[in-house]
């Protein structure tokens, strides 16, 4: 449970009334027996959700990221490593075979050389040996020939032009185009544009400032008559209705929500002080009515009798069960032995003498001898003097 730091209590106006004084009391008492029961059961589910994530969230994670390793990350890993990262390189490997490396030997093999051999050497032939030649004599007729029939050519026509276009149109413009229009400009001057001005000067001009005037005028009073009128119903406004909230709201609506929020506030932090004192008790019950007596248990019950059914019964068992496992492997051997000798001994009454054949199972090989050139690692060494028994049969 968290309690914050101590808040200073809030610091009152100067001048409280003592109605104020005495409900402040019954008020925070009022507060603390609501506020109580909301800041115990805040408190329970505050530990309540602490232990479930201590007992069940963290060992739940660690399953599923365990659960998630082993059937997702380490299949993922091993598709990736086996399967996709060959299979990849094989993809890779099959499409430059299929798209790439013809498309590269078309163009280093045929495209090249054809573009070189069959347009760019007769291409820089052509240009070396015909165009420039054929340039070269363009230019020189050019510069030699037509340039100046051009320029004779260009002289008559501009004189012809000059002659039959020019000259009659510059007199034209000169002696008859521009006296006309000086003659009508000065007729528009004198009987259009001075008539106007003096118009505009003398009548328009005092007309529109009268008008002017006029209109300031009316729109002064207006004015006037408006300002008077809001200021009325600003004065109305904040008589009969402004001031009276105003004061409602700072002798009532404010001591009051004041005392209601500091009344919360100390009530959340004694009903913290309480609901701790509360969860202490009842840990203490808790653990001298259910924790001594089964730590004292299973101190006092469990532990000895688990260590007598682990040193008594569970250790000679198990000891028991091994020596049980290793008679009977040594019983099989024995008797797969003697099997083995009993079909070697039947299989040489059937067929004949020590020289007959006889079918062999693959046995452990034995090491080398003084007559053998194999050495076999871990096998038991055969010995190297014969009985004389054996020496005779040899003899014989």
């Amino acid at each position: 449970m968290d309690y914050g730091k101590h808040r200073a209590p809030a610091e009152y106006e100067a001048g409280e009334g003592c109605l104020t004084t005495l409900i402040r009391i019954p008020v925070r008492i009022v507060v603390l027996v609501v506020v109580l029961p909301v800041r115990m059961v805040w408190d329970a589910l505050a530990v309540a959700a602490r232990a479930a994530h201590r007992s069940l969230l963290r060992p739940l994670g660690r399953g599923l990221s365990w659960l998630f390793g082993t059937l997702v990350v380490v299949p993922a890993g091993w598709l990736y490593e086996s399967v996709l990262t060959p299979l990849g390189h094989a993809l890779r490997w099959v499409a430059g075979a299929v798209f790439v490396w013809p498309w590269v030997a078309l163009w280093r093999y045929v495209l090249v050389p054809g573009a070189r051999y069959g347009l760019v050497v007769p291409v820089v032939w052509l240009y070396g040996a015909v165009l420039t030649p054929l340039g070269h004599g363009l230019r020189w007729v050019y510069r030699e020939l037509l340039a100046p029939a051009g320029r004779g050519i260009r002289t008559a026509v501009g004189l012809l032009l000059r002659a039959v276009l020019v000259l009659p149109v510059t007199g034209l413009w000169r002696y008859a185009v521009v006296p006309l229009a000086l003659a009508a400009a000065w007729l528009a001057e004198h009987l259009v544009v001075r008539p106007l001005g003096w118009l505009y000067r003398e009548v328009l001009t005092p007309l529109g400032h009268g008008v002017a005037r006029l209109l300031d005028g009316l729109a002064r009073g207006i004015s006037a008559a408006a300002a008077g009128l809001w200021a009325a119903v600003v004065w109305l406004v904040g008589t009969l209705l402004v001031a009276p909230v105003h004061r409602l709201y700072r002798r009532v609506l404010h001591p009051v929500g004041r005392e209601i929020a500091a009344a919360f506030g100390i009530a959340w932090q004694v009903a913290g002080y309480i609901s701790r004192a509360v969860g202490r008790a009842i840990a203490w019950l808790a653990r001298h009515l259910v924790g001594a007596p089964v730590a004292w248990a299973y101190r006092t019950v469990c532990t000895p009798v688990g260590h007598f059914l682990r040193d008594r019964i569970w250790a000679p068992a198990g000891r028991a069960a091994v020596e049980a496992g290793r008679a009977a492997r040594s019983a099989l051997r024995s008797a797969r032995e003697t099997v083995r000798q009993a079909r070697r001994d039947a299989w040489r009454a059937l067929v004949g003498g020590p020289g007959a054949a006889e079918p062999r199972e693959p046995g452990r090989p034995v090491a080398r001898t003084l007559g053998s050139t194999t050495t076999v690692p871990s096998v038991a060494p055969e010995p190297e003097i014969s009985s004389p028994g054996e020496k005779r049969a040899e003899r014989g």
